[in-house]
């Protein structure tokens, strides 16, 4: 019995996993369950385990009492029975008496078997799950057991584990005893038992068979910045090298391919890119649309992360891929908005050479009008605060200036003028009007005049007095007459140019701003109908 004792708490310690102290309390609550069930009581219950853990003993502590004395046989002895024990015992005295475990009925047996099984249950359970919980996120290899519903029960040694069908890449067919390499994911405890989840479609799955294959990146010299996954189709990876000496991209892929392609076996044929990351936005962009070619990464808004590619016509299904597949994992890997256009697609489109026109006339954003000299680009606080000194806030304040008056400002220098020039070149659109002469408006008002004469008797007088060839045929007219009109047409050339501005007046096109003329019916540019209706003059 010493020897089948030992035997199971070794069994119990090695195949379960389970502490050897927690093992013998689990045997003492056993024995002590057990006479419990029998006796109805457990305090006056002692079990000791030998040295060298080869015996363990269950003892019933009583009190010695005269023979004529005995209340209680459970925890009281009598005398007579105490000295045929031990010679030397008195009455007042306790003493241990061995208690047979065999000698336990067997209901007692199997109540405290449930209770000593229940005890292994949980102890195994907590052991475990102080084990896995520390492990989550590592690699981990098991066997195909059992398949149910979808779900693939792994066995992992002392436990097993569960691969959902939703953790499974589309790509893979698995069969019984077979070898799977997954990660696992997420340790769990249940009122049934450990649950230990794998997975095999997650990103951090690839990156782990990458340390696993490639030395440089376990070791740190090789960085993977970012992973991107679509399970059974592609994978991207962005990895950097923190020495110049190596190149990440080559010590991945291995000579001859041979680490790559052991990657690529292990997720069943899965399409993998490799790709160098940069901190320049237009070079990682252009590395994420790998395969593809691409010709020139235009930046439309960098607060909102709007990018446009532009490739080759004959890669622009290759950049796109498969139901838009790889520019899909670019943007997530980049983590901008990337459109992608060809180059007779990017010819047509009216962009601008400046990012922020570009942005307007792709999207109707309206562009702001920077006002205050602050906040041009690339000016000094220096600079802003010698030009607030003398009330100069405006950039048409600071344009209006002569370069005189500039350089007679307090506090600025040659070096300081030179660089507001520069400024001012790179970031304003100067507008010069062109003067108008007097011969121009003399010119317009005698063309008002003539467009806007009415027909009839009594249009003539004033034309009359205007016109020099009407005065000249009629040279003996009266004086009266010949010296009032120079009232009536005093006035007419003050009326003219408002009824010249009236029939003058420039349309444009409400949709995109397009000059256009009151006998058009649809705008030249954009195609939108317009109509024109006349107020009524009171």
């Amino acid at each position: 019995m010493q020897s089948e004792l030992s035997q199971a708490i070794k069994m119990l310690v090695q195949e379960r996993g389970i502490p050897e102290d927690l093992v013998m309390s689990t045997i003492e609550n056993f024995l002590l369950a057990a006479y419990k069930k029998k006796y109805g009581v457990v305090d006056n219950a002692v079990v000791r385990f030998s040295d060298d853990m080869m015996e363990v003993t269950l003892f019933a502590k009583k009190k010695i009492v005269p023979d004529d004395d005995l209340d209680d046989p459970v925890y009281e002895i009598p005398l007579s029975e105490a000295l045929e024990m031990n010679e030397d015992c008195e009455v007042g005295d306790e003493l241990l008496i061995e208690i047979n475990p065999k000698e336990f009925d067997r209901v007692s047996v199997q109540s405290a078997k449930q209770k000593a099984r229940q005890s292994l249950r949980e102890i195994q359970k907590d052991t475990l799950y102080s084990e896995y919980k520390d492990k989550v996120g590592e690699m981990i290899i098991g066997y195909y057991q059992r398949e149910r519903n979808g779900n693939i029960y792994v066995d992992l040694g002392k436990t097993e584990g569960i691969l959902p069908k939703k953790y499974q890449s589309p790509r893979e067919i698995y069969h019984p005893n077979d070898r799977i390499k997954a990660l696992i994911y997420e340790v769990v405890k249940t009122p049934t038992g450990l649950q230990i989840v794998l997975s095999r479609n997650h990103a951090e799955f690839v990156k782990k068979i990458f340390e696993l294959e490639v030395p440089e990146i376990y070791d740190k010299t090789i960085e993977i910045t970012k992973i991107v996954r679509e399970p059974g189709y592609r994978t991207k990876i962005a990895v950097r090298s923190t020495r110049e000496d190596v190149d990440p991209v080559g010590a991945c892929v291995g000579l001859k391919g041979v680490r790559i392609q052991a990657v690529v076996r292990e997720l069943e044929g899965e399409k993998i890119d490799i790709l160098r990351y940069s901190l320049d936005s237009r070079s990682f962009i252009k590395n994420a649309l790998s395969p593809a070619e691409v010709n020139q990464v235009v930046i439309l808004d960098e607060s909102k992360k709007l990018a446009l590619a532009i490739v080759p016509d004959a890669s622009f299904s290759l950049a796109i891929g498969k139901q838009g597949l790889n520019v899909r994992l670019a943007n997530r890997l980049t983590d901008w908005n990337i459109d992608v256009k060809t180059e007779s697609q990017f010819s047509e489109m009216d962009i601008s050479a400046e990012a922020k026109r570009a942005v307007s006339a792709l999207f109707g954003e309206p562009e702001e009008e920077i006002q205050k000299i602050s906040e041009l680009p690339g000016i000094t606080p220096r600079l802003v605060e010698i030009l607030n000194k003398d009330k100069i806030e405006d950039i048409e304040s600071l344009v209006a200036l002569t370069p005189e008056q500039l350089a007679a400002l307090e506090g600025i220098t040659a070096e300081d003028i030179q660089t507001l020039h520069k400024i001012i070149e790179e970031n304003v659109e100067i507008v010069e009007e062109e003067p108008v002469t007097a011969e121009a408006e003399a010119a317009a008002a005698a063309e008002a005049v003539e467009s806007a004469t009415p027909s009839g008797p009594a249009a003539d007088s004033p034309l009359a007095a205007i016109l020099p060839d009407t005065a000249a045929a009629e040279p003996d007219a009266a004086a009266a007459p010949a010296a009032t009109p120079p009232e009536a047409p005093a006035e007419t050339p003050a009326e003219a140019p408002a009824e010249a501005e009236v029939e003058e007046e420039a349309y444009e096109c409400p949709e995109c701003g397009t000059a256009v003329t009151p006998d058009m019916a649809t705008c030249p540019n954009c195609g939108v109908g317009l109509t024109f209706e006349e107020s009524a003059e009171e």
